[in-house]
C-alpha cells in the first residue's frame, strides 16, 4: 500500500527532510558555540600575554648587561647572559637575613590571621546569641577605614605605650585581633555547611569546640587556603608597616631590603630587577601550587548570605 501522506508528501519523506533540518540547526548552533568560545579564549590569551609583559620584561632586564637595559628596538632575549646580576646584588646586602626575618613575620601572622578569623567567622555563622548580626554588621563596617586613618593612632600605640619600636611585634600581634575582610569570607563559606551536621554531633555529646575543630575547619580547607594565600601575599609585600616601625637593618624585611636595593643600585636596573624577581619567587610558587584551592575557597564563599 502507498505510504500515508501528510499535505500531498509521503510521511516518511517528510519525517526525513524534519530530522535534517534538525540536524542543520543543531550543527549552526555547534558552529556557533565553538566560534564563541574560540573568541573567548582569544581574549584570554591576549589579556594574559598583555599582564604577563612586565613580568618577561622584568626577568630579560635582570639577565642584561647594564648598557643592553635601554637600547631600542628593545631586546627581549638578552645577548649575553649575565647571570653574575643575582649573586652580586643579593650578596651586597644581607638578604638572607631579610629572608628570614619576612618568613618569620608572614608565617606567624598568617597563623594568628587563621586562628582568630576562623574562630569569629565560626561564632558569626553557626552560634546563636543577641546582637549577633549587628555586631557583624559593625566589623564589616571598619573595612571602609583605611590603614592611613588608623596608622597614627596605632603607631603611637605601639611606641609610646607598648614600646615595640624597631620590633617585629606591631607587624604580627594584630594578627591574632582578626581581619575584618578574612572574617567575611571565612564566615560566607561556614553558613554554606549544613546546620544538621551540628545538630547530630550535639546529640552525640560533641561540644561546640570539637564541632569547630573535627566538623567545621575540615569542611572548610579551601576557604581557609584562600585566607592563608590572602595573608601571606600581603604580609609578605607589606612595605609601609615595616618602613614604620622599623630602623634597624637587622630587621629589615624584603620590601624595605629592595627599597636600600634601589638606594644602593640607583641606576644599575639588572640588579633592581634581580632582586624583584628572587623576592616575588616564593610567592609564585605558592600560589601555583594552591591555586585549586584559593578558587574554590573564593567561589564557594559566595554561595549563600
Amino acid at each position: 500500500m502507498p505510504a500515508l501522506e501528510q499535505n500531498g508528501m509521503p510521511r516518511s519523506a517528510s519525517l526525513l527532510r524534519r530530522i535534517v533540518a534538525q540536524g542543520g540547526l543543531v550543527s549552526a548552533s555547534r558552529r556557533r558555540n565553538f566560534v564563541l568560545r574560540a573568541l573567548i579564549h582569544l581574549v584570554l590569551v591576549v589579556g594574559a600575554v598583555i599582564m604577563l609583559i612586565p613580568f618577561f620584561w622584568m626577568i630579560s632586564t635582570s639577565l642584561k648587561e647594564d648598557a643592553y637595559v635601554l637600547i631600542f628596538p628593545p631586546q627581549w632575549i638578552p645577548n649575553p647572559i649575565r647571570w653574575e646580576n643575582y649573586p652580586e646584588t643579593l650578596t651586597s646586602l644581607p638578604f638572607d637575613l631579610f629572608f628570614r626575618n619576612t618568613i618569620l613575620i608572614t608565617l606567624t601572622s598568617t597563623a594568628g590571621a587563621l586562628l582568630s578569623c576562623a574562630v569569629v567567622a565560626f561564632s558569626f555563622a553557626r552560634l546563636r546569641w543577641w546582637g549577633r548580626d549587628a555586631v557583624f554588621v559593625l566589623v564589616l563596617s571598619t573595612m571602609m577605614l583605611p590603614f592611613q586613618i588608623t596608622m597614627i593612632p596605632q603607631f603611637v600605640l605601639f611606641t609610646n605605650v607598648f614600646g615595640w619600636k624597631n620590633t617585629s611585634l606591631p607587624l604580627i600581634v594584630p594578627n591574632f585581633f582578626g581581619i575584618p575582610f578574612y572574617i567575611f569570607l571565612l564566615r560566607q563559606f561556614f553558613m554554606t555547611i549544613p546546620l544538621e551536621l551540628d545538630e547530630a554531633a550535639r546529640i552525640d555529646g560533641a561540644s561546640t569546640l570539637t564541632i569547630f575543630g573535627q566538623i567545621v575547619v575540615p569542611l572548610a580547607k579551601p576557604v581557609l587556603a584562600a585566607v592563608a594565600i590572602f595573608s601571606v601575599q600581603a604580609n609578605w609585600n607589606d612595605f609601609l608597616g615595616p618602613l614604620l616601625y622599623l630602623d634597624s637593618e637587622t630587621n629589615f624585611t624584603l620590601s624595605l631590603g629592595l627599597r636600600a636595593t634601589q638606594a644602593t643600585y640607583r641606576s644599575n636596573w639588572p640588579g633592581l630587577m634581580a632582586a624583584s624577581f628572587v623576592t616575588m619567587l616564593p610567592l609564585l610558587i605558592l600560589f601555583f601550587f594552591a591555586q585549586k584551592y584559593f578558587i574554590q575557597g573564593v567561589v564557594f564563599t559566595g554561595i549563600k548570605g
